[in-house]
Formats: structure tokens, sequence, C-alpha cells
């Protein structure tokens, strides 16, 4: 294996240049004549706008617009809607990217000030006067539903955009009249705030000359918002609208939708003719920036007398706060599979209604769904081997699906190809030391302390059919530009893409560079999310350089007067094979530019794109064991020991696969132990500061151990299975399964999330 070949643990390239200052965010872009942007936003949950007062503000020093929902309305933009629609009947909320009429969350956005400098447009919000009417609001996701519920869109009944039904209604029935067992519990799954380093920043330029839309911004997805932005915003053609996103300060799902800003920054760069930059503030962030999870699920699992599971039925309610977003219909329905687990269920039965309610909205948080299924399918697990006195991880073998079973096709939705879901179990309790607990046990309770063991055995969904594309593109020097339609949050694409491309050509990592997240340099990219990057863009990689290769053979055997089937290509050397002529890539990258070293009818230049779309999603599954102690005087957890045992296909990078997983667990325990938006019944935000907002540290975790059981896949040429969100994926239900087990020894059965030491204390109490 080459030094800097897939697999090799390797540095990430780009971390010298981040750590040197080199990085270029979206905050530091400042462009000539910029003016700056801040946002009024509501203080109410829910009230009607009466009016609207910005004679002041409009006269103050340096005020440049002062932008209403009027404004926008009356200049023609369009909503931001859902891209995705789940059924007909699904409600899609009007959304201009200021409030019209009504407010409906405490930081909705009202009023867009432009002005010189940030302090001017702060001065100019507080002349503003706006009346409003307060009207009542709901942010229980679960009262939300109820028929009293006031309704966030009158023509909305029950608050309820939209109803999915999946799987087997009548089997799952079926399966539970004969169970002999049957174990249930109702879920809340938390409301959670993303939190990235980097806040939203977007810098928007009209050029009235070219009649163009470029914007600065960081995020997911670049060509889809494009596409957003020029068909059903801006109303203009995509060769309209440039999107370009340069270094990304975290994003765990953040940056996935389509927010306000974006569109509002264009349109007063229009308005009046300079670059237009809005920053937001953390306080900000807690009030506006898109959430994730807050359900309520209701789950039951069916089993008969021998253990064996016969049936899983849930029904969720999935709050999407008060307007739905371009992705929030996504999280509630894409990972339902997730439900399914790695076990052999044979019939299961799921009802998820999204739920407006007058709270932020909602988007993907890292997992998007598939932590939340993970945790109540391995829960109801737990619980069922405590009604029956077994072992949880012997039952789990039990119902385990065998390696020789795959394909397999699940009670839910999805088909895996391939896994070891069994040895991850046995590698996972070897690692705990699974053997020796109750002694460990015996030994806190002798110290008066309260010690569990919790497992997971977990499947996700990752890489779903998208195409993606990618150029390699080879100078006359040798060196290689790679372009891709993916864009890195901190993933270390740069890193991967070079390895991959190295391996094939045998070109150093130095002389290679890569480029994201410019609508203009790729015209196809998928983006990145659901965990796709390293199987789509990867892949697209890979064949580009395949292509790059193939056309470096005809360039060769030209070169060497020999047929392009003779030719072979080997260690960055074209060689016909057989004999010892060959000629090096440099040297053919160097000729393909001279027009008299072409073959006839062959183009310049070594310049080769290719597009990968996989024609099935992979499964990355793993075992995670989690050992906790309990201070019963407290209620403070400490987190003992953490065992990873991962399948993530081909490993590219252990290095780098190891930094998502501890990212993703980290993430997990936060939202297990610490982590909540909590808001009061008027709808005022309680957790809108780090003062109140509970972040994980460093001193609130183990050493995590990790190790990898690769699994390939074939569903893409580089064997890959998704990364980026299998850590948070199996931690939230490790976790919380390792605290319930502690405390099922002082007689408590169960305990909502998050397990904070407060919510510990006062059970035991009350057990006591």
């Amino acid at each position: 294996m080459g030094e800097f070949d897939v697999g090799q643990p390797i540095p990430r390239t780009e971390d010298p240049r981040l750590l040197m200052g080199g990085g270029r965010y979206a905050d530091d872009i400042s462009l000539p004549r910029q003016a700056c942007a801040l946002v009024v936003r509501s203080p109410h949950a829910h009230a009607r706008i009466l009016s609207i007062d910005t004679s002041q503000a409009e006269s103050m020093p340096g005020v440049l617009a002062v932008l209403t929902g009027e404004d926008y309305v009356a200049d023609g933009l369009g909503d931001l809607r859902c891209l995705t629609r789940w059924n007909d009947g699904q409600y899609q909320n009007p959304c201009p990217a200021l409030a019209v009429g009504r407010v409906r969350f405490v930081g909705d956005p009202v009023v867009f000030i432009v002005a010189e400098t940030v302090n001017q447009a702060r001065d100019a919000a507080e002349a503003i006067d706006i009346a409003y009417d307060p009207l009542p609001a709901v942010v229980s996701t679960a009262d939300a539903a109820g028929e009293d519920a006031p309704l966030i869109w009158d023509d909305c009944p029950g608050n309820a955009c939209f109803t999915v039904e999946r799987g087997y209604r009548e089997e799952t029935a079926a399966a539970f009249e004969v169970a002999d067992h049957v174990v249930e519990r109702t879920f809340h799954i938390s409301r959670m705030v993303a939190n990235t380093l980097e806040p939203r920043a977007y810098v928007g330029v009209y050029d009235a000359t070219d009649r163009r839309y470029t914007l600065h911004t960081a995020l997911h997805y670049p060509h889809k918002l494009r596409e957003q932005l020029a068909s059903e915003i801006l109303h203009v053609g995509e060769r309209d609208v440039r999107v370009i996103a340069g270094d990304i300060g975290g994003s765990f799902g953040l940056r996935g939708g389509t927010y306000p800003e974006q569109v509002l920054v264009l349109w007063a760069s229009r308005r009046i003719g300079r670059p237009v930059k809005w920053t937001g503030e953390r306080s900000e962030g807690h009030l506006a920036d898109y959430q994730g999870r807050d359900n309520v699920s209701t789950a039951r699992l069916a089993l008969d007398g021998d253990g064996n599971f016969l049936a899983l039925q849930v029904r969720t309610l999935a709050a999407l706060g008060a307007y739905i977003t371009t992705a929030g219909s996504g999280p509630p329905v894409n990972n339902l599979g997730t439900l399914a687990g790695t076990y052999r269920t044979p019939a299961i039965h799921v009802e998820v209604t999204g739920i407006y309610t007058n709270t932020t909205p909602t988007s993907p948080y890292r997992g998007a769904g598939r932590p939340e299924a993970a945790y109540i399918i391995e829960t109801l697990v737990d619980d069922a081997a405590r009604a029956l006195g077994r072992d949880p991880a012997e039952l789990r073998r039990q119902n385990t699906i065998p390696p020789e079973a795959m394909p397999f096709k699940t009670g839910l939705v999805f088909t895996y190809d391939c896994g070891e879901f069994e040895k991850n179990l046995d590698d996972g309790l070897a690692m705990i030391d699974h053997a020796g607990f109750e002694s460990r046990r015996r030994d806190s309770e002798a110290c008066g302390r309260l010690r569990g063991l919790g497992l997971s055995n977990t499947i996700e969904r990752a890489g779903a059919p998208s195409m993606e594309e990618a150029t390699v593109r080879i100078d006359s020097g040798g060196g290689v530009t790679v372009l891709a339609g993916t864009i890195s949050q901190g993933q270390g694409h740069e890193t991967v893409y070079k390895q991959i491309v190295s391996q094939q050509l045998g070109v150093p990592i130095d002389d290679i560079r890569v480029r994201e997240g410019d609508t203009d340099l790729q015209g196809v990219g998928g983006g990145t999310g659901g965990s796709r990057s390293a199987t789509c863009g990867g892949s697209a990689v890979y064949r580009a350089v395949e292509a790059a290769v193939a056309k470096g053979k005809v360039l060769a055997a030209h070169r060497l007067e020999a047929s392009i089937e003779d030719i072979e290509f080997s260690d960055g050397m074209f060689v016909i094979g057989g004999t010892d002529r060959s000629i090096a890539l440099s040297e053919v990258a160097r000729k393909s530019y001279m027009p008299s070293e072409l073959p006839e009818g062959v183009s310049a230049g070594i310049d080769e794109r290719a597009t990968f779309s996989p024609k099935a999603a992979n499964y990355p599954n793993g075992c995670h064991a989690c050992e906790v102690e309990i201070d019963p005087e407290t209620g403070e957890v400490e987190i003992l020991a953490y065992v990873i045992v991962d399948d993530v296909g081909t490993v590219l990078n252990p290095s780098l696969l190891k930094g998502q997983i501890h990212g993703g667990v980290a993430q997990g325990v936060g939202q297990a132990v610490m982590e909540r938006a909590v808001y009061a019944a008027d709808g005022q935000n309680l957790a809108a500061s780090f003062m109140d907002y509970a972040m994980p540290r460093a001193e609130d975790f183990c050493m995590f151990e990790v190790k990898s059981n690769p699994v390939p896949t074939q569903q893409n040429p580089l064997g890959v299975k998704g990364a980026g969100e299998a850590g948070t994926v199996g931690a939230l239900p490790a976790v919380m399964n390792a605290i319930e087990n502690a405390l099922n020894r002082a007689g408590i059965s169960s305990i909502e999330m998050p397990a904070t030491p407060e919510r510990i204390w006062r059970a035991l109490r009350q057990a006591a």
C-alpha cells in the first residue's frame, strides 16, 4: 500500500491552512461597497401584525433600505417551499422570507434593515414601531394535535401537515393478536439546537450589468439552492444564479435548508445596487436557526413465548415548527427503516404525522430520523429483555439477521445488502468486558453508586440514490485539480479525494488540488448530506480518474505507436504490456496540450468528468456499548467506558473515520444527558443561550475505543458505506440504555431524555 493510498490514516491536508488562519468562511467575505443587514424578529410566538411604521428608521443616518413582507410580495418573490411531498394531502404553508399578516414563532423575521454599518442598522431597528395583536400559541408537539389546540395555519385542520404510513398494517395487527408478550412505551425525543462553531452568514450580490445573482454562503447543497432560488423564489434562469461556499465551520444539518436571510441579501442587493452582508449572532441563532428532532412516539414490540420478535408498531407525532422548511419533511419519514434495526422482525407498521407548532422550524439534524428510530427499537429490546428476565445481549443475538440471509428484506422499507451484525455485537461485548460487568457493578454498589451497561446494535441507510459529478483535470505540468459537487463541512473531503486520486494515478497528494462548493465550477452536484459524500462524491471522483486514465491511454498509445488495447497503466506510468517501453503520466499530460502531438480527432488536454448514482443505498451498521456510573446523591452520570464496532464498508482513512465517529457519539451523548431546547407555554425559548442550553465538553466523556468490522458493499466501486452520522445513531440508545440499566437497580424502570442530574435525582427520590 502506497503512503497516500486509500486506507492510510494520513492527517487531513486541509488542516494546516485552517490552523494558520487561511480559512475562508462566509463572514470573511467582504466586498467593495458592501452594506450590512439586520433582521427585526417577532417577540411573539403567535400574533397578528397590525401595522409596521418604518418612516423614522428610513430617515436615520446610514440606512439604505427598510424592507417588509409587503415589499417582498409586491416585488413578486416566491415562497420558501418544502422540496418533498409525501402525498397529495400534504399541506404547504405560505412562506415568504418576511412575515406577512401574522408571525408564528419567536424569531420569525419581520423587517430587513440594510445600512452602511451594523450599528446603524441596530439603531434603525429601535426606531421601527410594530403593533402586534397576540394570539393563543401551542408549543407542545403532543398538545398541538389536540382538538382544542390553536391553529397555526387557519386552513390546516388539526395542525397536521401530512400523515404517512409505511409497512404492513394488517400483518402487524395480526401478529399482536397472537403475541405472548407485548412491551410498550411512549418516547419523548427532545428538541435540539445544532450550535455550530460558525454562525450563519450570507453575502448577496446582484450584478445589474450581467443581471446575475451571486450568493456567498455556507451550506450543504449549492446546486439545489441555486435551482430553488432561480425557479421558485427569484424567478430567473439557473444561469442567472451562482452559489459559492467556502470553508464551513460545521453544520450537522443546520445548513441543509433554505433560509430567509439567503433570499433577503440577494433581494436587498438588487434593491440598493450594492453587495449586502448579514451575519447572525449566537443569541439570534438559538431563536432562528432551524432546530432538530422533537418527536412523540408510542411504540409496541410483540414477541412469542421464546422471545422471537413478531411485530413492531409505532405512532409518531413529529414537530415541524411554525413552517415546514425546504428540508423539514425529511427527518420524520426518510429513515423510518432504521426502526427495523438489525433484527428479523417480520411485520412492522408505522404512522407518522407532521405537526405544526408555534416554535422554531425544524430541519435535519445529524442522523435526521435515524437516532430517533434506533432509540425506539433498542430501548424496546431492553424493555423486552427485562420483562422476560433475559440478558439484553442474548435477546438481541437471538433475533439478529445472520450474514447468510443477505440480501435481507426487512419488515419496513429497507433491504440490507450485506453486514455481519452478530460479529459486531460479539466484538462490542468483548471490548466492554461484558462478562465482568456484574463484578464491577457490585464494586460500585459497595461504594453507594449505581452502575449500568447499555448496548445498541444499530443500522441506518446512507448514500441514497442521487446524482453526483466530479471532474479530474491534469495540467501540462502533471498537477491534478479535482472539482466536486459535494461540499465539506469538516468531514475531510479534500484529504479523501486526494487519496483516491493519488492511489489511482500515482501522483503525490501535494500535486493534487480539490475544489468544491462553486456552482460555476461544477455544473452538477448533489451536495453533502445523508452520509452520501464518500459513496456518491468519492465514486464520482473514482470514475472521473478512470476517464482520465482512459484518455491518457489514447494519448500514450499515439506517442508510443502502439495499440490502445496494449497500453497498461500503473503507478503513474503508461506501459506497452510485455515490454519495457513506457511514458510517464506527466509527459503524456504535457504533450496533450501540444496540437502537433495529438492523434487525429482527439481534443487537447486531460480534463475528464464523470457522474455516479448508486442503484441502491448502503447500510452502515455497528455495535455501541456504554458503561456508566451514577451518584445517587447528586444524580450525576459519569461515562466510564465507551466502545464502538462499526461497519462502514471500505475504510478510506481510519483517522478521519474515527474523528467522524467520535463527533457523532459526542452529539448523541449531548442529547442523552444534557441538551434540550425548551419553550414556555407562551412560546418563549427558555434555553436561548449557552447560559441555559447545556453543551457537552471534553470532561463529560471518557476515551472512546473504536474498532472497524468492514464489510464492503457492492453498491459503489469503492465499497464504502456512509460514516458521518453513524456515531450519533448508535450513541443515543446506548447511553440511555446504560443509564436506565443503572437506575433499574433503584426501582426506576424508565427516564426521559435528557437524563440530567436533576431529573435523575428527582426520580431516585420519588422511587425511594
